[in-house]
């Protein structure tokens, strides 16, 4: 049995300009016809969400979240791009929530269980991060105080 996960490459890969550029142009003119197909629809948020763009990763959760509602047959493939967005937007506990619920229907998926690895990674790392910072106030606080403290006791 591999120990190595596939790595969820979509968490750092972007579509190139033109590429994410077709699937706009597509979306744009389905939506000028009053008629965009979920397929279309899918196409273009999965393009905003590996864009390195907050805004446009922004968007293509917003209409991935369309999706999910309105379609219930695609809500599985929703799941991992939802998770995916917001992994990328930093919002870990709502990445952590839609990955739970794609591992929940399809424990296998081993797309999804590298996803919650890297999530997982990025919050430890965050809460170094913030202790650290943390530790680094306490260290100013103290000296601070311990200078305010020796020119209080030599007046």
């Amino acid at each position: 049995m591999p120990t190595e996960l596939p790595y969820a490459a979509d968490a750092e890969v972007s579509l190139a300009y033109d590429e994410l550029e077709v699937l706009r142009l597509q979306y744009q003119k389905e939506l000028a016809q009053s008629h965009v197909t979920i397929q279309t629809k899918f196409n273009y948020a999965w393009g905003l969400v590996k864009s390195p763009l907050r805004e446009h990763q922004v968007e293509g959760v917003r209409l991935l979240q369309e999706i999910y509602r309105a379609e219930p047959t695609r809500r599985r493939e929703c799941l991992y791009y939802l998770g995916l967005g917001h992994y990328k937007m930093g919002n870990y506990e709502e990445a952590r929530r839609f990955n739970s619920l794609l591992l929940e229907k399809e424990p296998t998926n081993l797309q999804a269980q590298s996803l919650g690895d890297l999530i997982d990674e990025r919050v430890k790392r965050e809460g170094y991060i913030g202790m650290a910072l943390v530790g680094g106030a306490a260290a100013i606080g103290t000296v601070l105080l311990a200078s305010l403290i020796r020119r209080a006791t030599r007046k």
